[in-house]
């Protein structure tokens, strides 16, 4: 991609997300994106092929950095040296952090289900191998479980969004026993 596409992309992105502020995703409209980021309709169609693969191709670019493997200082945080599921976790929070004022307008509708969808899947590969072992209850239902606990976590921290991702870490943990 050339740097006029990433432009465009990024313009296409940023006006998403200035929208979602606002309304819920089912609420914004293509015609609204491509005004506010100042593009034409051929020059959103280039990238996306519908508002619902904008969706798709915003949440892989924050996942890909959220779930980073490599835990690098940050501007924000440094968990350069803690790669515990705990210090992944706050790791995270941290970058959600950053996308908190829209997340509700992502969190309604149609978008949930894709948003979550990735973020599970993600979620899942991250606590994989940080489930106990339990001899009464099986390791899928316990994966299962502690994967949609923290989702819920995010969802209620998007409307309770004056916690830092360290008192949110510390909420999941505190009811998450024996999660390494």
């Amino acid at each position: 991609m050339d740097r006029r596409q990433r432009k465009s992309r990024q313009a296409i992105f940023r006006a998403f997300t200035e929208l979602l502020k606002q309304e819920s995703y089912s609420k914004i409209t293509v015609q609204q994106i491509i005004d506010l980021a100042d593009v034409g309709r051929t020059t959103f169609y280039t990238h996306f092929e519908t508002k619902d693969a904008l969706l798709e191709s915003f949440c892989v670019a924050i996942f890909e950095h959220v779930f980073s493997e490599d835990l690098n200082k940050e501007k924000t945080h440094d968990f350069s040296g803690g790669h515990d599921t705990k210090a992944r976790v706050t790791h995270i929070l941290y970058h959600l952090q950053e996308h908190i004022t829209y997340l509700p307008g992502i969190l309604s509708g149609d978008s949930d289900q894709v948003f979550m969808g990735y973020f599970k899947q993600h979620l899942g590969e991250l606590f994989a191998k940080a489930v106990p072992k339990s001899e009464s209850v099986p390791y899928d239902y316990l994966l299962n479980h502690i994967v949609n606990d923290f989702a819920e976590t995010l969802r209620w921290w998007a409307r309770h969004s004056s916690y830092l991702p360290e008192e949110i870490s510390a909420f999941f943990f505190d009811t998450a026993p024996g999660l390494r």
